[in-house]
């Protein structure tokens, strides 16, 4: 049995993919794969999506250079849902948000609003021409 045969995909042949930093535990993004796009990543030891919108594959940092390694894969218990344990490289600290923050997650929920609260590292106008 091929092992991506053990992926749950959903209906649109999507699985949700957590993309989180090794050396701190930090979550940096949510993003989708499908089977192509997680056979690269194996292949390659590098993140590669599946973009809804753009109904392609997506090589993360193709445009920004804010490439993720990847160390390991990981599938949860409901074979549902993949875990990358990655290190992003193209900017110090690293970049995973195109908007130019370290995280994706950077809005934590604070007397009923969402506040940013990560900087933002890198402007995004300078990160994508």
């Amino acid at each position: 049995m091929n092992w991506l045969d053990e992926v749950k995909w959903d209906a649109q042949g999507l699985v949700p993919v957590i993309a989180q930093e090794q050396g701190t535990g930090d979550v940096l993004m949510f993003a989708w794969m499908n089977r192509e796009a997680l056979a690269r990543t194996a292949e390659l030891g590098r993140a590669v999506y599946y973009s809804r919108s753009r109904g392609k594959l997506w090589f993360k940092g193709e445009e920004s250079g804010h490439v993720q390694q990847v160390h390991e894969i990981r599938l949860d218990c409901d074979n549902d849902v993949v875990l990358l344990k990655v290190t992003q490289l193209g900017h110090e600290p690293g970049i995973a948000c195109h908007t130019g923050r370290h995280s994706c997650f950077f809005s934590v929920l604070k007397d009923g609003a969402w506040q940013p609260v990560d900087p933002v590292l890198k402007d995004p106008e300078s990160i994508y021409k």
